[in-house]
């Protein structure tokens, strides 16, 4: 299982809060796994020199078809940035049609807990998981 360990791109300022964003990842057909993991490298190169990231990590399990990103921000309108800036914008919108389910999660912490440990993000993606199951049955 491939996994990009944790870079801080900036340093974050003592004694403030950051926005932590998880997401589980999964494409529809093996064929699309080698694609989807060389757009992923391009996401990861962005996010390595993108105002307000505090840290990001990725696991490819390819055999799984499944793809998780970990990343912390200064603020939501940072991470939006990023998502909304090329190549990470094409990237997504390309991509979307071949995603079988996907799952994201948000929360907070003190900056003093970064790096998140994939253990802790992966927990909270199965609560979200969960709440949206619960969502769509209601």
């Amino acid at each position: 299982m491939p996994t990009l360990p944790w870079t801080t791109p900036n340093p974050a300022r003592p004694q403030t809060r950051a926005l932590v964003m998880a997401s589980r990842l999964e494409v529809r057909s093996f064929k699309d796994v080698p694609r989807f993991f060389l757009k992923s490298l391009a996401a990861w190169k962005q996010v390595r020199t993108a105002p307000g990231a505090l840290g990001a990590s990725l696991i490819a399990q390819p055999l799984k078809r499944t793809f998780w990103t970990l990343s912390a921000w200064e603020t939501r309108q940072d991470l939006y940035t990023y998502a909304k800036t090329e190549p990470h914008y094409s990237v997504m919108t390309s991509l979307r049609p071949t995603m079988k389910d996907s799952t994201f999660t948000f929360w907070e912490v003190p900056v003093e807990q970064l790096p998140i440990t994939w253990a802790d993000a992966k927990q909270h993606l199965a609560d979200q998981a969960q709440a949206d199951a619960a969502d769509a049955g209601a």
